[in-house]
């Protein structure tokens, strides 16, 4: 499809998604939500593609939501257009399952949650709101030294959205993420190294092809179903109850993988000295069906 608020670019094995719209510092609109979404149903889709960086263009990652709209920014009924549709009913009660009480940042992360490519953060500039609310669901955050980070909710008279409540304190820890969230205050990227949030910091001109060198240490070395399978099982059993539940899990994979033609590869690869050349693609070797909860779940 053709994008008119983020940038595709796909080079070898590596997908780059630039946030697009430098001038209003990469600010998040219905419009980008919607090109982000479709992105990353192109990414999996791509066999040829074997990891994903998100990008900003100029000198921001993501500001925040586009404020333009003034007080209703947040005020779904006032905003109009696919979302005017009131989930309010003739009571006063609100239809809570009604689509229009969707959060927007929150569709996004759950569709990078569903990834089936690796996903890594390259923030170029200040992501603050939804700008950083969407790296959480994100595997590897690559931070730029001009980089500035705030959860900044509650200073907009607001909480944490995104999925948010969920990613990060499983990132970074529940004291870190209460300090963050509840003062709101914007951070430098030292501290966002230090408080466990980014995996390293870098000079402007060094930062994409760091991320890219860590892009290409997986798509050249890795089983793609496998990093797809790693990836959805490392997320999701970060929730599960007990060990249990992720014992069994396990032991379906590594039962299923095992009789796989990556799995002969990567041994025979290994033992000859020689890269391995996996022959599986997502596309096609995905075991779904061991899944309860492959598909997207229902609002």
């Amino acid at each position: 499809m053709p994008y008119t608020q983020i940038a595709l670019d796909i080079d070898g094995p590596i997908a780059t998604i630039t946030l697009d719209r430098p001038d209003k510092l990469n600010a998040f609109t219905g419009v980008m939500m919607a090109e982000m979404i479709a992105a990353f149903d192109e990414t999996d889709a791509n066999d040829q593609v074997k990891a994903v960086i998100v990008t900003g263009r100029g000198r921001a990652f993501c500001a925040g939501a586009d404020l333009s709209a003034g007080a209703a920014t947040f005020d779904y009924e006032k905003l109009g257009g696919a979302r005017s549709a009131s989930p309010v009913k003739d009571d006063g009660s609100i239809d809570w399952r009604h689509p229009a009480t969707r959060d927007g940042g929150g569709q996004v992360t759950m569709r990078i949650f569903r990834s089936l490519k690796p996903v890594i953060a390259a923030v170029n500039g200040p992501a603050v709101g939804i700008g950083a609310t969407m790296q959480l669901a994100m595997d590897m955050r690559l931070a730029s030294d001009t980089a500035r980070f705030g959860f900044v909710f509650a200073r907009r008279g607001i909480v944490p959205e995104a999925g948010s409540s969920w990613f990060l304190s499983k990132l970074v820890g529940l004291p870190q993420a209460l300090e963050w969230c509840m003062t709101g205050r914007v951070f430098d990227a030292a501290e966002a190294e230090k408080g466990g949030l980014t995996r390293s910091t870098h000079a402007p001109d060094d930062l994409l092809p760091a991320a890219r060198a860590l892009a290409l240490e997986i798509a050249e070395n890795t089983a793609p179903v496998s990093v797809a399978l790693t990836r959805q099982m490392l997320w999701r059993m970060a929730g599960a109850p007990s060990p249990w539940d992720a014992h069994r899990l396990d032991s379906r994979m590594v039962y299923m993988r095992g009789r796989s033609g990556d799995a002969k590869e990567g041994v025979v690869s290994f033992l000859e000295k020689r890269p391995p050349a996996y022959p599986d693609t997502v596309s096609q070797h995905m075991p779904a069906e061991v899944f309860p909860w492959w598909d997207e779940e229902t609002w």
